[in-house]
Formats: structure tokens, C-alpha cells, sequence
């Protein structure tokens, strides 16, 4: 899906008027997550605009917002996670509300990857074993004291408008910094190494931020 267009369309609905209303943004810190037994969890594979990376949807919710492996040594929070890791092609583990993207080794191919991964997610989950073991800490989008009211419609806008069609493809958007007018993120997920980010990033996000915040004059990713 083309987030420009996406962006484009949601133009219609006027929602720079809507900027400033208050949101009901998740805790800053994600409750260690465990599932009971289910037999009835599906997984179906979706491919991205990272050909590195598949997004393998659930029909059922992992965890309350979005969280970032890009290395093994950052899994002992999540046994999912470490299990995925536990592949020497696993590059890298994006754990989203309702499906899971993993990022592969250049060296191998999907072909002989995907069905046998999404059974292993299946199997996890329909055992009920770990997603998180302890309070994983979520930062970058939630509203905090220290946030000016520019800080605050930028977080606004990436929760309404942003996060929600990057989460299509398997990737996540996150706050980094605001400063001399020129906004700062992190792309994660399906969207980190991505051919198209770059794209997404100047042709999408910052088109976007310009639209609604004129004194933005610049979207960068770090």
C-alpha cells in the first residue's frame, strides 16, 4: 500500500482540525504479556515493501503497542522474540498488537522460510507460552510532562495519520526529537532497511507534517 496516497485521501477528512484533541495514548510501559492455551489461533503471511521482511497477521491481539528486536541480545524480555532469534537467519523481530514481522539474513530465501515460521508462531501462541516476561519499556509516542504543545500535535498526527498505515505493512513510526524545525524519527519494524523508506519518509510522512504543521521544514530518520 502507498502511504503518499493513503496520506493523500485522509486529507478529505479535515483531521488538522482535529490536532489538538486529546488522545488516549497507551501506558509508557508494556505489562508482561502471557497467553492461555488456544487452538483456534491463525497466522497468515503478508508480504511487505521490504523484501527482507514478512508480516505474519494473528486473529488475535500479542500486545498493547508496538515493540522492537533488532537484535537478539534485546530478547530476554520476550520469548517469542528469543525463539525467532534462535534462527541464525533472523535478522530481526518487530512484535506489533496483532501480528508479528520478522526481518531475514540476506542468504536465505522466503521460500523455504515462511510456512514453517508461521507455524512455529502458531504453535507458540496455541501453547500459551511467554510473549512477554517482564514490563518492556515503550518510548517515543506517549505524551510526557516536558512535551510542547508542537511536540504534542506531532505525536497527535503520528498516532492518528501515520502509525496506523505503516502498521499495514508490518512497520511502526516513533517520536524521536523536535528541534530547529526539524523533526526526528525512528523507523522500525518492516520499515527499517526498507528500499521504499526513504520514499515513505520524504514523499509520505514529511508531505504530510508539512500539510499540517507548516513550520516543520524537515523529517529525518536516525
Amino acid at each position: 500500500m502507498s502511504l503518499l496516497l493513503v496520506l493523500k485521501a485522509k486529507k478529505v477528512l479535515a483531521f488538522a482540525s482535529e490536532i489538538k484533541d486529546p488522545l488516549t495514548f497507551r501506558p509508557a510501559h508494556e505489562k508482561p504479556y502471557a497467553m492461555s492455551q488456544n487452538s483456534n489461533i491463525q497466522v497468515t503471511i503478508e508480504s511487505t515493501p521490504n523484501p527482507a521482511t514478512l508480516k505474519f497477521n494473528l486473529n488475535t491481539q500479542i500486545v498493547d503497542a508496538g515493540i522492537d528486536f533488532p537484535t537478539a541480545q534485546e530478547t530476554d524480555r520476550s520469548p517469542l522474540a528469543a525463539k525467532l532469534f534462535g534462527f541464525p537467519w533472523t535478522a530481526g523481530v518487530y512484535l506489533g498488537p496483532q501480528f508479528v514481522s520478522v526481518t531475514k539474513q540476506d542468504w536465505v530465501d522466503w521460500d523455504v522460510l515462511a510456512e514453517p515460521l508461521a507455524g512455529l508462531i502458531k504453535e507458540h501462541l496455541e501453547r500459551g507460552e511467554g510473549i512477554l516476561s517482564e514490563a518492556v519499556q515503550v518510548q517515543g509516542n506517549d505524551f510526557e510532562d516536558s512535551d510542547n504543545e508542537e511536540i504534542r500535535q506531532i505525536k497527535t498526527i503520528l498516532a492518528r495519520e501515520i502509525r496506523p498505515v505503516v502498521a499495514l505493512d508490518g512497520g511502526d513510526v516513533v517520536f524521536a526529537k523536535y528541534e530547529d524545525q526539524v523533526l526526528y524519527i525512528q523507523m522500525k519494524g518492516s520499515c527499517s532497511g526498507c528500499p521504499s523508506s526513504q520514499a515513505t519518509l520524504k514523499e509520505g510522512i514529511e508531505v504530510r507534517f508539512k500539510e499540517l504543521m507548516p513550520a516543520i521544514k524537515e523529517v529525518r530518520a536516525v
